[in-house]
């Protein structure tokens, strides 16, 4: 086992380009993390420059893409100690009407490719024994929504994929655990405020209040930097006894 007092841990964390992501690469960096931040929009490299991390353009529904990525992370830093799976889209539509491109590409971005990242930096992490997998699921990996089938299935999955690796990292040093937060104030969810709108016939307004908040008991949308933070725990040596959970930061939504 290496000795991990002795160099800065290094984190790979996808989907850096705005929102939760954006928060997690900002806030490892803040705490002296050497970071690469993974993005499929060429623009996060600004934000990934700004905060003090490396950049790293992937479409990560190409596998090749995926592997390629971790082994940047180990050329430029030596090794790799933590990912966070984050890089996510949306798409609003019932399941009678759901594309099946849009359904593959869901699933490829926000299941297959955290599989592929997971089994990509496995071997590293044993090799020190020690290494952090935090994905970052929904609320929707314990709930569901209507017009979301793909969504909620990806996020459903990534449960079942992190309980996995935190078995079989157990005895390698080597921890998984998923954050389920509830509607963060993110580009993604402001898109979906519009698609629910035309979805629903309702304004942009009812949607925050009849539908994304309709449930919580806290009713405002979760800021960025909160998810943050709880990454940075999971990602933290005080969190090694902690593995295979789910993590709700839902403003009270699954308390019902």
């Amino acid at each position: 086992m290496n000795d991990q007092t002795q160099r800065p841990r290094v984190a790979l964390v996808t989907g850096t380009g705005s929102g939760i992501g954006e928060a997690v690469m900002r806030h490892f960096c803040e705490q002296g993390l050497q970071v690469l931040a993974v993005d499929f929009q060429v623009e996060a490299r600004q934000a990934a420059e700004h905060a003090g991390a490396a950049f790293f353009q992937a479409d990560l529904t190409d596998g090749e893409a995926c592997r390629a990525a971790v082994q940047d992370a180990v050329q430029r830093f030596g090794h790799l100690d933590i990912l966070v799976n984050n890089a996510g889209i949306q798409h609003v539509s019932p399941i009678e009407t759901f594309a099946e491109d849009k359904w593959r590409h869901i699933i490829d971005l926000m299941l297959t490719a955290p599989f592929l990242l997971t089994q990509a930096a496995w071997p590293h992490m044993r090799a020190a024994g020690w290494g952090r997998i935090v994905n970052i699921a929904s609320v929707h990996a314990q709930v569901a929504s209507p017009g979301k089938a793909a969504y909620v299935s990806a996020k459903h999955g990534m449960i079942g994929l992190t309980k996995t690796a935190a078995l079989e990292g157990g005895s390698q040093g080597i921890t998984a655990n998923a954050l389920c937060p509830a509607y963060v104030k993110t580009p993604l969810v402001d898109n979906q405020i519009a698609d629910q709108a035309r979805m629903h016939d309702m304004q942009e307004q009812q949607v925050i209040e009849q539908i994304m908040l309709k449930n919580a008991a806290v009713k405002r949308l979760i800021d960025p930097d909160e998810v943050a933070s709880l990454v940075g725990y999971l990602a933290s040596d005080a969190a090694g006894a902690v593995t295979g959970a789910s993590w709700n930061i839902d403003l009270g939504w699954t308390a019902q």
